[in-house]
């Protein structure tokens, strides 16, 4: 009983220590938003010995995102559980799980921290940060497809967000099971995150 509780505390702490960091990467400036775990995803595809391509995701992610597009400043921080794992094959989540790959066990969280925000003209660019994962941290860029905010009628609150891509070299993890064999180590990641105001959130 004591272990999850200790993965759940440094979860909490881990969080904690990304926010602390975004308040003070734009310092004040900014209007932070909460991610929205419904709209926040990390998205993988990997080619299948030249055949087909294997995709999954990464869900229930949390998480902040700060926005000042006068000053073009921006942060993020995202926590991600990669327990979550799921292509729609559970024997197939199983091993992407084990130490094969994802060793989920000794690493349940992943987290990217932005560094750099980039813009052309008034559009968010790209957003370069930090990728942690299997407790390795190695720089990545994401490009942005797609970036705004809007009033949600739902939420009765400012919504920003928008959709990322990048492909890593997933060797530079520690991941290179089967790359001898003809599997790509090349893996494209679609990140999407949406947060939303909160009226206690300045």
């Amino acid at each position: 009983m004591m272990l999850p509780s200790i993965k759940q505390a440094n979860r909490a702490f881990a969080f904690a220590a990304i926010s602390a960091l975004g308040m003070m990467s734009t310092a004040g400036q900014a209007a932070t938003y909460e991610l929205d775990p419904k709209h926040t995803a990390v998205r993988f595809f990997v080619d299948h010995f030249g055949t087909s391509t294997n995709a999954g995701g990464f869900y229930n992610l949390s998480g902040i995102l700060e926005y000042a597009p006068k000053e073009q400043k921006g942060f993020i921080g995202i926590t991600i559980p990669m327990g979550s794992l799921s292509t729609g094959i559970k024997e197939f989540d199983g091993h992407l799980k084990s130490a094969d790959f994802f060793n989920v066990k000794e690493h349940p969280t992943a987290y990217f921290k932005s560094t750099n925000w980039q813009f052309d003209g008034n559009k968010v660019k790209s957003v370069t940060g930090d990728l942690t994962l299997l407790g390795q941290t190695h720089p990545v860029t994401l490009t942005a497809t797609k970036f705004n905010c809007y009033d949600s009628p739902m939420l009765n609150a400012e919504v920003c967000g928008g959709d990322f891509e990048t492909t890593i070299d997933r060797t530079k993890w520690g991941i290179d099971t089967y790359t001898d064999g003809g599997m790509m180590k090349n893996i494209k990641l679609a990140v999407q995150v949406e947060g939303s105001k909160k009226a206690d959130l300045k």
